[in-house]
């Protein structure tokens, strides 16, 4: 070996490689520190393995670790790593060509923004050359873990580079890079401490700055859960989630294939976006090999799982060149999906387990999963499984799942049936349960904006169809309990008298009904509003106007059905006012209509309801 200084050109695809990465590669300069530490990190795991096989190794008693020091006076960054340590040959290998076969088309490829599968980070290759984003000058001095004489490589990033040995260095790697005038940041303690806390974190070794230990954080997911304290997962979820109290749930698993995933997640007890404090970003960091690929990432879970804090480990993951997007998305989309059925699973393994407990979670985050049923078709089955809501067999204020509805059916029912309303004491006063308890049906009660839409988007459960009461075309005369008799049904109109009185109902309120048809299902109230149409419900039809309201867009209010109550006595009473003082009936039959319609939750008039009341009123006391 010569111990004069030798100057080397840069080979060609080099030259484009840097003129790439320090250029347009990276959107992000601080990269530069994390791909730097990330290096570093390989060299010690190498440097560890080495001493656990070899007997003879040079410097063995040197602790593993990478320091970093600042000087603001002369602006310099040095990165020193007590990890395996180059030769001179492998300083001018590692550093001045791309050791990749096929590296002129890789670079050709690189430059016209396309991913290769390929994955160079950490070889002393293209990562290092992220040191020239701040670096006018980049200086590296190495000695091999084998005992040979250490040698420094310069270079300014241009054409060229030199190598010359140096002699005193202890094993491993120091790299000093003399930053750029619009660099000098990178000389401040705080500006350094935050980017190897935000990216390096959970390297596995120490990272002294300034003498001082800063990743002082454990990656948890590595280790064994059974080796694992509650109060250790506490802090990491506090860590991790920027939080201050403890999570509501917990997952920590491992899985081998399809993917090797190490994963921790947490689901907080707090649901920041309902107490006012906007919309939530996604809370799980990505790693690769424990350095961070993507922070609060919005692959890695679908957008409805964005409560969700925690850590995704993949080592499978093929990266980009700069690792700031993931190369292969069919991987990603089966990262993805493996992490979403696994937490689901999990969710629904809680819930038979502690009911109640999961109750608590459903009730804090179950708009989530309710947002996933209606925009994420690939998980609706799992979701399904989770949903809770209030029935006529539940407590009050207890949801029970369409599970346990679907165990108490009676034989022979086909349906899950639901109504909506804006609580169960409105639900249970109104007209659309009245068969159901009669008959002994239960129904689902959704008292959310959101549930019927839920509902529909899921069609059905177990086989079983989800059916919303306000439906027009809804027959229970097959379902439940026959519990009629001739005693216990109030007499009707006569047949004459019953097709008259529909058929004046239908012309005076022809503006505002499709049809008017007399009602199996109705038992006291004398009439109610039924949608003609099987998917629109009344509540999904309030939130569409109010949508439109939003956007400053009239309200299109579809004609509905109006089911009339023959046996009612005020029906009955109205077809004998229709005879004697028609005006007057005509008013009945608008306020019949606009009760029916608040009761259904839909929009009257107000000002014209209460004029009409009066006048009725007036009536009524002989004014």
């Amino acid at each position: 070996m010569t111990n004069q200084a030798t100057t080397h050109e840069f080979q060609a695809e080099t030259k484009r490689l840097l003129d790439i990465v320090i250029n347009s590669l990276y959107t992000e300069r601080d990269i530069f520190i994390r791909e730097l530490i990330s290096n570093s990190s390989d060299a010690l795991e190498k440097m560890r393995h080495e001493s656990l096989t070899k007997e003879d190794v040079f410097d063995a008693h040197v602790p593993l670790e990478v320091s970093i020091d600042l000087d603001e006076e002369k602006h310099t960054m040095t990165i020193t790593d007590t990890g395996i340590g180059m030769t001179r040959a492998e300083l001018e290998t590692n550093l001045g060509t791309i050791a990749h076969s096929g590296s002129g088309k890789f670079v050709a490829e690189l430059a016209e923004a396309a991913r290769k599968d390929v994955n160079l980070i950490g070889q002393f290759g293209v990562g290092f050359y992220a040191a020239f984003m701040a670096g006018s000058k980049v200086t590296v001095q190495s000695r091999s873990w084998d005992g040979s004489e250490g040698n420094e490589w310069v270079s300014e990033g241009a054409g060229s580079f030199t190598i010359s040995e140096k002699p005193g260095l202890h094993r491993g790697t120091k790299i000093i890079i003399e930053l750029k005038d619009d660099a000098h940041d990178y000389d401040k303690k705080w500006k350094v401490e935050g980017i190897i806390k935000q990216y390096s974190t959970f390297v596995p070794f120490p990272i002294k700055l300034e003498g001082e230990t800063v990743n002082t954080v454990q990656a948890i997911w590595t280790r064994n859960k059974s080796e694992i304290t509650d109060e250790e997962y506490n802090d990491f979820y506090k860590f991790v989630g920027n939080a201050f109290d403890e999570p509501h749930y917990r997952l920590h698993f491992s899985v081998d294939a399809p993917l090797a995933i190490n994963a921790v997640l947490f689901a907080p007890k707090e649901n920041f976006e309902a107490m006012g404090f906007g919309r939530v970003d996604p809370g799980v960091n990505l790693y690769c090999q424990k350095v961070l690929i993507d922070q609060h990432s919005e692959n890695i879970l679908p957008e409805w799982l964005r409560f969700l804090k925690g850590v995704v480990d993949s080592e499978d993951l093929p990266l980009n060149i700069s690792r700031q997007a993931l190369q292969d998305n069919a991987l990603v989309m089966k990262l993805r999906k493996v992490i979403t059925k696994r937490f689901l699973k999990f969710l629904a393994e809680e819930a038979k387990r502690d009911s109640e407990y999961y109750l608590d979670f459903w009730n804090t985050f179950g708009i989530y999963l309710k947002e996933g049923v209606t925009s994420d078709f690939e998980f609706q089955k799992e979701l399904a499984q989770l949903v809770r809501f209030e029935s006529s067999r539940s407590e009050d204020g207890k949801p029970t799942s369409l599970a346990e509805y679907v165990e108490r059916m009676a034989e022979g029912q086909e349906e899950i049936y639901y109504i909506n309303g804006p609580s169960r004491a409105a639900i249970e006063a109104g007209p659309y349960v009245e068969m159901f308890k009669k008959k002994n049906i239960e129904i689902v009660y959704t008292m959310e904006p959101i549930d019927d839409f839920v509902l529909n988007h899921l069609g059905e459960f177990e086989g079983k169809k989800l059916v919303s009461a306000d439906r027009a075309d809804l027959d229970l005369s097959k379902s439940g309990d026959d519990t009629d008799s001739d005693e216990e049904t109030a007499e009707k109109l006569s047949s004459g008298d019953s097709s008259d009185l529909l058929t004046w109902l239908k012309k005076t309120l022809e503006d505002k009904v499709a049809e008017v048809i007399e009602s199996k299902r109705l038992v006291d109230s004398p009439a109610m509003i039924v949608n003609p149409d099987g998917y629109m419900t009344s509540s999904m039809e309030r939130i569409m106007a109010a949508s439109r309201m939003e956007k400053g867009l009239a309200h299109e209010a579809s004609k509905k059905n109006l089911e009339v109550n023959l046996s009612s006595p005020l029906i009955k009473q109205l077809a004998d006012l229709v005879k004697s003082d028609e005006s007057f009936a005509s008013d009945v039959a608008f306020q019949i209509y606009d009760n029916a319609m608040i009761q259904a939750g839909l929009v009257v008039d107000p000002m014209v309801m209460v004029e009409r009341n009066y006048k009725i009123l007036s009536k009524a006391v002989g004014v």
